[in-house]
């Protein structure tokens, strides 16, 4: 019996996984701010240890801002379904930040965050410079 419960308890730590922290950040810029909570992924780890990093970006769509960074960051699985607030990689170096649902052709995104503030300031035509700083 104590020796089912202990199997039981190292198989449920094993699905679990060691908890680790959210790192977050925040996204500025002149037309307002928004923190966001990056995923826990190869490629969100490598794009906050670019930071501080500022990004001309422009408007595609109607549907989200879109910036190159300074360098690619690691190749991951990548989804084509995206929510509003949702931070993704088109390409290896193009980082973009959706205001809008949508759906993109494939090959997808790798999703590197999701906003958790009011992501809608960035929801008006035109560019901005956006700043991505991690937040203490």
């Amino acid at each position: 019996m104590l020796k089912t419960m202990l199997g039981s308890a190292v198989i449920a730590l094993g699905v679990v996984g060691p908890v680790m922290p959210q790192e977050r950040i925040r996204i500025s810029s002149a037309w307002g701010e928004v923190t966001a909570d990056l995923a826990d992924n190869e490629a969100a780890k490598s794009l906050a240890q670019m930071l501080p990093l500022t990004i001309d970006m422009s408007d595609h769509f109607r549907q989200e801002k879109t910036g190159n960074l300074p360098s690619s960051l690691p190749e991951l699985p990548r989804q084509r379904d995206f929510s509003v607030g949702t931070l993704g990689l088109w390409s290896s170096d193009h980082f973009v930040i959706y205001y809008r649902t949508g759906r993109v052709p494939s090959p997808g995104i790798i999703v590197l965050g999701k906003v958790a503030g009011d992501v809608s300031i960035f929801d008006r035509p035109g560019s901005v410079t956006v700043t991505l700083e991690a937040v203490d």
